[in-house]
């Protein structure tokens, strides 16, 4: 009786496990919610993309509600988002970017392509604010409050459906 039932614990051991991957299976990736809500922003300075010697930190946050989106020239889904970010800057829309593991040339080429909706846009080339903001990819967007708290993560690129379900309303909220 001894030896059959250490025979199957094995077998119990590995559907256990195959229920966990089961599970883990039918979760979303681009649902995860940010460590760094209800946080403030990531002190940081960094250049900006258009300017090496203006140097800028978290303080740019602060004042206003902000869109802080993490874009590079590398990613195929920043292309895509990029209409539906000019679209909330013309609706006024303060954003703020984040050029991501990029070079200065190859991020403004992209902006000079695709349009340009950002009131500044940081240069990350080292990945080094992406990091301490929990990215894993581009495109992510974060809404910051006007006391420099991070109140909403977007994962993935922001769809045109998104604008108007999802975004203006988080916009709205925290204004």
């Amino acid at each position: 009786m001894t030896r059959r039932l250490l025979l199957m614990l094995p077998l119990v051991g590995f559907l256990v496990l195959g229920a966990f991957l089961y599970q883990g299976l039918s979760l979303n990736p681009f649902q995860r919610e940010s460590a760094l809500m209800a946080r403030e922003f990531p002190a940081f300075q960094l250049p900006t993309l258009e300017d090496p010697e203006r140097i800028v930190d978290e303080s740019l946050l602060e004042g206003e509600v902000t869109l802080v989106n993490v874009w590079g020239e590398w990613c195929p889904t920043c292309k895509q988002e990029m209409p539906q970010l000019l679209d909330l800057a013309d609706r006024g829309v303060r954003l703020v970017g984040v050029d991501y593991k990029d070079t200065r040339e190859k991020g403004g080429a992209f902006l000079a392509e695709f349009g340009n909706p950002f009131e500044v846009n940081i240069f990350d080339s080292e990945g080094v604010l992406g990091f301490d903001l929990g990215v894993y990819g581009a495109p992510e967007t974060f809404l910051v409050d006007r006391d420099g708290i991070i109140r909403y993560h977007h994962t993935g690129y922001i769809k045109p459906e998104d604008v108007h379900d999802v975004i203006l309303p988080e916009v709205r909220k925290w204004q």
